[in-house]
């Protein structure tokens, strides 16, 4: 996923997703490089993200179920 792709997705610029991302990288919370992000730290990125990302994240897991195995 390309920072382009990241700014495009977001609304913002290219510019701010480097920003962004050397942050939190710096905060050892995420790898990032040439277009592939690996969280380092789960819990640590969630405690940075707005209450948003929970909400996001229950209403997804709400409308898109696990698949059940037979």
């Amino acid at each position: 996923m390309t920072q382009e792709l990241i700014a495009n997705m977001l609304g913002v610029r290219r510019e701010g997703v480097t920003e962004a991302a050397l942050k939190v990288q710096k905060a050892g919370l995420i790898k990032y490089t040439r277009g592939h992000i690996t969280i380092l730290d789960r819990p640590g990125l969630e405690k940075r993200t707005c209450e948003c990302y929970q909400v996001v994240k229950t209403e997804s897991e709400r409308l898109l179920p696990k698949k059940i195995a037979v």
